[in-house]
């Protein structure tokens, strides 16, 4: 079982990451954190590295629902999707898929939830252009 979904895109960087920010809040995800990787490795590492950004994805709705059935689930949040250029002008999109990430979980509602969010983030992923 894979544990994301993903689609190549062609365009640059910056515009793959505003398509991005716009297919998630058409599918009612929100960008609650953001990490630049490539800016976090020169700046830590000094070290040079492909643009790569994390952005945790989060329906409020879901979170809520979430929480209301398993308390700890907050580890596993924000559902992240990344954005990272593989050649120029080529760009991967890739999101966690939730039933995946959460299979070590005993919790049946929550494995339900879970369905529906992986659903809403492939559909995402798919839908980009």
């Amino acid at each position: 079982m894979s544990y994301y979904f993903s689609k190549t895109l062609s365009m640059d960087f910056e515009t793959a990451i505003q398509t991005v920010y716009l297919a998630l809040q058409e599918h009612g995800f929100g960008v609650v954190t953001e990490i630049d990787i490539k800016s976090t490795f020169k700046k830590k590492l000094n070290q040079n590295f492909r643009p790569y950004r994390i952005l945790g994805a989060c329906n409020p709705s879901y979170a809520y629902e979430a929480l209301q059935r398993e308390d700890k689930i907050g580890t596993m949040l924000p559902c992240n999707v990344i954005v990272q250029e593989i050649a120029p002008g080529q760009v991967e999109v890739s999101a966690v898929d939730p039933v995946a990430s959460m299979m070590a979980i005993e919790n049946s509602e929550l494995h339900m939830l879970a369905s529906q969010v992986g659903s809403a983030l492939q559909k995402m992923v798919e839908d980009l252009a």
